[in-house]
This record gives C-alpha cells, sequence and structure tokens, in this order.
C-alpha cells in the first residue's frame, strides 16, 4: 500500500509518496491553477495519476489545505486559492479519481506529521502550533486529528488579545492590528513572524526583518534583548491560555519562528506563572520534518494506530 500526501499551496501544488512507515519515495511539484476549478481539480488529479503510473497501484489521497472543508456542507474554504474556494472538492475528486479523498486543515497536517514521528507517538495528545507568516495550530489526539463540528478546529491565531497581554504592551501605546479574518488584535498578527516583526517596528520604533532581530538579541543588544524578552512573555501568555484550556501532552513548534532556538529555553520558564497551580508544562519540541510535514501528515490521514 502506498499513501499520498498533497500539499495545496496558493503557488505550489506538491504530491510525495510514502510507504507505511511515512518514508518519503517519490515528489512531484506543480504550480497551483489559481482562477479555473476545472483546471485546479486537473492538476490534482494528473498528480495522483501519475504517481499511479509510477507505482503500479491507486495509492490513498490525503490533501492538506490551506483552510478547510466545511464538514456540513462540503464546501471548501480556502480563501486564498479563488479556484477551489467555495466548491466541493472533496466529492469532485473523489469522483474524478474513483476513490476516498481526505482533507484536513495545513496545521492540523503539520501537526499529525509530527505526531507520527516514532519518537512522539508516546504522547496521546500533540498540539502543533505554527509560528510562520501567521500563527495557527493542529490538535492530533492518538494519531488523527481533531477538526471539530464544521472542521475550523485548531483555529488559534484567531483567539484575540487578552487583558494580561494587553497590560505587558502598555494600555496606552498596545498597537492593535487589523486581521485577514475581519477582526482586531488576533494572535495570527502577534505570534506570528510578521507580528514579531511588526511588534518591533510599532515598540521600538525600527523597522527590521525578524532574522536581524534575532542576531542582535544574541549580539546583546540591550533593545532586542528587551523586544525578545517582552515578546517570550506575550508568548506565555497565549499558550499558556491554550494550555489551561486543552492540556496537551506535547506541544510541536514550527513555521519560521520556530527555528529561534531560545524559545525552547525560555517558553519553559514562562510558562508556569500563566498556568493554574497543578498544571504541567508539557513538552515542548522544534518540528522534525519541517516543509515536509504537510505532506506527510497528508499521507498519514489514511493510517490509525
Amino acid at each position: 500500500m502506498y499513501y499520498y500526501g498533497l500539499d495545496i499551496g496558493g503557488t505550489k501544488i506538491e504530491l510525495a509518496v510514502f510507504n507505511q512507515k511515512l518514508e518519503k519515495l517519490h515528489s512531484e511539484r506543480v504550480n497551483t491553477p489559481k482562477e479555473d476549478y476545472h483546471e485546479w481539480l486537473e492538476a490534482v488529479a494528473g498528480l495522483v495519476e501519475r504517481a499511479d503510473s509510477r507505482f503500479d497501484c491507486k495509492g490513498t489521497v490525503g490533501i492538506g489545505v490551506p483552510g478547510f472543508v466545511n464538514r456540513e456542507s462540503g464546501l471548501a474554504e480556502i480563501t486564498n486559492i479563488r479556484a477551489a474556494d467555495n466548491r466541493p472538492i472533496i466529492f469532485d475528486l473523489s469522483q474524478r479519481l474513483d476513490r476516498e479523498v481526505r482533507a484536513e486543515n495545513d496545521a492540523n497536517c503539520f501537526a499529525i506529521s509530527e505526531a507520527w514521528a516514532e519518537e512522539n507517538q508516546q504522547y496521546p495528545f500533540v498540539l502543533g502550533l505554527i509560528l510562520g507568516t501567521g500563527f495557527g495550530g493542529g490538535l492530533v489526539f492518538n494519531g488523527k486529528a481533531h477538526a471539530g463540528h464544521v472542521g475550523m478546529a485548531g483555529e488559534l491565531g484567531h483567539i484575540q488579545l487578552n487583558y494580561h497581554a494587553l497590560k505587558l504592551l502598555g494600555w496606552d501605546k498596545a498597537p492593535i492590528y487589523e486581521c485577514g479574518c475581519g477582526n482586531r488584535a488576533c494572535l495570527d498578527t502577534y505570534l506570528s513572524g510578521r507580528g514579531f516583526e511588526m511588534l518591533y517596528r510599532d515598540l521600538k520604533g525600527e523597522a527590521l526583518p525578524a532574522k536581524t532581530i534575532i542576531e542582535r538579541f544574541y549580539a546583546n543588544d540591550a533593545t532586542a534583548v528587551s523586544f525578545v524578552q517582552l515578546f517570550i512573555e506575550l508568548t506565555a501568555i497565549s499558550i499558556g491560555n491554550i494550555i489551561t484550556v486543552l492540556d496537551p501532552d506535547m506541544i510541536v513548534l514550527g513555521g519560521g519562528l520556530s527555528n529561534f532556538d531560545y524559545l525552547y529555553q525560555a517558553l519553559p520558564k514562562a510558562l508556569p506563572a500563566h498556568l493554574m497551580r497543578s498544571a504541567v508544562v508539557p513538552v515542548i519540541k522544534k518540528a522534525k520534518y519541517g516543509d515536509s510535514g504537510g505532506v506527510r501528515g497528508a499521507a498519514a490521514l489514511f493510517l490509525s494506530r
């Protein structure tokens, strides 16, 4: 049996083929059709059919999408891929490929991939957090994603700043950012790499890329050090709330900002002040599979423990 995982991005669609141990055997990428739905379906189907031919089988098809498929309506909510948005992609792909197709949010696929790592299978509940262009999450219980009633569970980026976060940032000077979801002060615009840069700009008065801020931090630049300490506290306040609600066994961090290694030293120390007395800070790890996590997790949609 071969397991196909597809990562549906706004620019590229990647298909990868895995065996039962989730070892990658093959991959291919094509450009994402942006306007025509039929072209989008054929791009996905073409990748699958070429893999079928290469491996002389009908592999399972799991896809990760930057959004979710509404479980009630069957329609995809993928606002950054107009061709597939508000379309019955699972029904149409299943018909086109003559097999079951499963789909999950790309953050869930990231978390599934990490939860299926051999060393992480000891943790029943894995919480994946992506600190990338945005901030999002995936919830995985015993190797399976929890998507919720309509499919949007794990949209942690759209929790909003709380009292303690606003107090930390300064009541009279806290920058309040508009979010792409239509609300304001969502964590997506603060805990992301983009938020890291915007906060430095607005609190420290200088527009710098995250990489430069982190380099200055490691060089003991006083401004960068004070900013990073504030960002760690803001992150601890926000993730502390999430831990209080979910109580995960393990947290895995992905996205560009997850490569800031100081996080793994500082966060476990900062979190206890924002948790209930009996709470335990979960194991916090850096993602193992990086850019391969999306396709790997999508392929694992057909695996069970």
